[in-house]
This record gives C-alpha cells, sequence and structure tokens, in this order.
C-alpha cells in the first residue's frame, strides 16, 4: 500500500486520547451526506413537477395551435390542415372551437370555457382521453333521445355547481343574442354531463368543458369556420420554431400562431428560476460541509504536528505530506456524496410509491412529482467531489510547508 493511501485511512480511523478530533471528520461526512440528500430530493422534486406541469399542459391543450387574426375563424379547414401537415416535426392536426359562456345548473352557474372537438381527432393531438379514462373515439357528445348533446366537464366546474354524470346543464352566451319585446335574450342550449374529467391541473380541471365540434359551431354562430387548429409535434420544446414554420408555410397573414411555451411563459420561467434558486441554495449546504472538511483538516495538521516532522526527516516529500491529507479530505467528500445521493434516491423511491397530497388550488398539482435523472445525481456527486478537493487545498498546503525541526522541536 502506498503511504499516503496507508495513512490517510489511519487518519480517518479514531483511536486513542484523539478520537475526540476524529468525531470532526465524522460530523463532516454526516454533513455532506445530508446536503446532498436534500439536493437531490429537490432535484428530483423539481424535475417531477416541470415534467408534470409540461404533461398536463400540452395534455390539454396541443403543442402549437394556428389562429387567425380577427374573429371570423379560420375557414377552408381541410386545405389548411393540410398545408400544416406538410410541415416538418408535425405529427397530427385537428380542428377545435374555443369560447367562453355561463354554465348553469343545479340551481347555481359558473363561468367555463367551452371547447368544442371531434372526439375521433382529438385523441391525435391532445391526453384528453387520458384523463376521463376512457377511449376518446368512443366518447359519446351526440344527442340523446331528448336532443341533449354530450358534454364534458371538469371535476372542480362539477364539484362547485353540484352536477354529476347524467344530469342536465345549460350554456349561456350573450353572443348571437336575439332581440324580444322584453330585451336581448342570451342564446342558451341545454346539454346532458356524459362525464367528468380530471387533468390534475386545477386551473384546467376548474374551467374547461368539452362538446362536439358541431354544437360548438352553431352555439357560437361560426358556421363551418373554427377557432383554430390544434398541432402535435415530435419535439415538444420546439414549439415556437415549428410554429413560425407552420405560418411560413401558410404564407403568413391574415394567420398566426401560439404554443404552449408562450402560452405559460410566465409559468415555464419560475419554474425555471425556482430550481435554479432552490440549487443555490441547497448548495449553501455543501459549502458548509466543505468548512467542515476544511476545519476538519486544520485540526489534523495540528494534531498531527509531530507526525508530519518526522515524516518529513525520514524523506517525505511536500507533494507526499500534501497527498495524505488530499485524500483524507476527499474520501470525506466521496463517502458523504455517495451515501447522500443513495439517501436521497431511496427517498425518491418512497415518495414516488407513496406519494404526498397537495392542495391542487394552490400547487396546480394533486401530488407531489418526482422524477430522478441519473446525469443529475451523477453531476451533484461529481461537483460534491470538486468541493471537498478544493477544501483540502489549503490545509495540505500548510501541512506541506511545516518545517520538521521545528515541528518536533517542542513535541
Amino acid at each position: 500500500m502506498r503511504l499516503p493511501f496507508f495513512l490517510a485511512r489511519r487518519y480517518m480511523l479514531p483511536r486513542g486520547r484523539h478520537a475526540f478530533h476524529h468525531l470532526i471528520t465524522w460530523i463532516s461526512v454526516q454533513g455532506m451526506t445530508l446536503g446532498v440528500t436534500a439536493l437531490v430530493i429537490v432535484l428530483a422534486v423539481m424535475n417531477g413537477f416541470e415534467k408534470e406541469v409540461k404533461d398536463r399542459i400540452v395534455g390539454t391543450y396541443a403543442h402549437v395551435m394556428v389562429l387567425r387574426y380577427g374573429s371570423e375563424g379560420l375557414e377552408d379547414v381541410p386545405s389548411v390542415l393540410e398545408a400544416v401537415a406538410s410541415v416538418d416535426g408535425v405529427l397530427d392536426a385537428a380542428p377545435f372551437i374555443y369560447g367562453k359562456a355561463m354554465l348553469s345548473g343545479a340551481g347555481s352557474a359558473d363561468g367555463v370555457v367551452v371547447r368544442g372537438v371531434i372526439p375521433g381527432d382529438e385523441g391525435r393531438v391532445t391526453r384528453f382521453a387520458e384523463f376521463i379514462q376512457r377511449d376518446i373515439a368512443r366518447l359519446d357528445l351526440s344527442r340523446n333521445e331528448n336532443g341533449h348533446p354530450g358534454l364534458y366537464l371538469g371535476i372542480h366546474v362539477a364539484e362547485n355547481m353540484g352536477v354529476t354524470v347524467g344530469e342536465t346543464v345549460v350554456l349561456v352566451s350573450p353572443l348571437g343574442a336575439s332581440r324580444t319585446p322584453m330585451g336581448f335574450i342570451p342564446k342558451m342550449r341545454t346539454f346532458e354531463v356524459r362525464g367528468l374529467f380530471r387533468s390534475g391541473m386545477y386551473e384546467y380541471d376548474a374551467n374547461l368543458a368539452f362538446v362536439d365540434l358541431g354544437e360548438a359551431q352553431s352555439f357560437f354562430g361560426l358556421g363551418d369556420a373554427v377557432t383554430g387548429i390544434g398541432v402535435r409535434i415530435a419535439e415538444r420544446d420546439r414549439a415556437p420554431e415549428i410554429a413560425e414554420a407552420i405560418v411560413r408555410r401558410l404564407g403568413g397573414f391574415p394567420f398566426r400562431s401560439t404554443n404552449w411555451i408562450d402560452m405559460n411563459a410566465s409559468l415555464v420561467s419560475w419554474m425555471k428560476i425556482e430550481k435554479l434558486v432552490m440549487s443555490l441554495i441547497l448548495g449553501l449546504i455543501l459549502l458548509i460541509a466543505a468548512f467542515n472538511i476544511a476545519s476538519g483538516l486544520i485540526m489534523a495538521v495540528m494534531e498531527k504536528k509531530r507526525d508530519i516532522g518526522i515524516l518529513k526527516s525520514m524523506g517525505v516529500t511536500d507533494r507526499g505530506i500534501m497527498s495524505v491529507f488530499v485524500l483524507k479530505g476527499v474520501t470525506v467528500g466521496a463517502v458523504g456524496g455517495s451515501f447522500g445521493a443513495l439517501l436521497g434516491v431511496v427517498a425518491c423511491g418512497l415518495l414516488d410509491r407513496y406519494p404526498l397530497h397537495l392542495p391542487a388550488d394552490v400547487y396546480f398539482l394533486d401530488t407531489l412529482p418526482v422524477e430522478v435523472q441519473g446525469l443529475q445525481v451523477a453531476a451533484v456527486v461529481v461537483g460534491v467531489l470538486a468541493v471537498s478537493f478544493l477544501a483540502t487545498l489549503y490545509p495540505a498546503w500548510r501541512a506541506a510547508r511545516l518545517v520538521p525541526v521545528d515541528a518536533i522541536r517542542y513535541e
């Protein structure tokens, strides 16, 4: 065994009357372990939160939406769909209607966002079918024997209004209101609630109602026009780029586009900033642990002053002395970082198996999501080793600078 490794190992183990000084080393290991564990858990939660929010956003809405300036809507839908499908990166496209209305039923009323869709086509651009646990191609949005078309309602809208599946509700819109001797009467249409959906995003579950595309066109007075075209792409992070390419393919004005990133710019930016800030804050824990390593090594140098003097008088070089204390400090970081990463991954596994429930109206999601990224954990461990190595340099340098005669004179 090489001398530096042999001495570093002996200095790591508490023995004799100097065991108290070695206790500081193990406290440093525990501090590093706790710091890494906290960092791994927080990063996993932030990763899971970011992924879940993005999945829920693009699951309820398409990656890209092609619209038209003004209130006329898009006409000649087949030709627009053909042009959109020819753009590289586009997987599928489907028309939709978007409008706001008041929903009345069970003695209460609430404002909702009405989305008109073609059930068989909508499933190719969003994950709406997964939210209601049924195949969207089989959803019944047609009229029943009483002439009432079907409607699917967000779970929180239904809870707030006190309605459930099978009951009838009335959509009310001031658009297309008719004039009578009694004044203007808003347009009203009765729908039957055929099902409820839960996307996990409170903002959507408390506002959205899905109806058949034809019923929405008739209700909002759009004729054969639609509000826009929903587009699913292969790489959702390229949504702004592909959205611009689609508009260019359509010839520019009067066509315009939006995408899930621009629609949720503040939320996406907030998630990135929060993840960065939390990483920096928790990184301070690692710096504190690094200071513990440095202070422990300084005390070890003071304690082992006579040993250092004897070793140097026997011919051990300054580089050899430095290696002893660098190895000791890096070992502390390696042990603490490895155990911390392991505990963090285990804790994340438990959180994934037994998720914590959150207030959905505050945190957008109803459970705490967790996603561990192997490269991220490896980067944390490498960072811990780097910080530990830097923390050893000054104490190791001070040990190497000791003069043998001065080190053993009064020992």
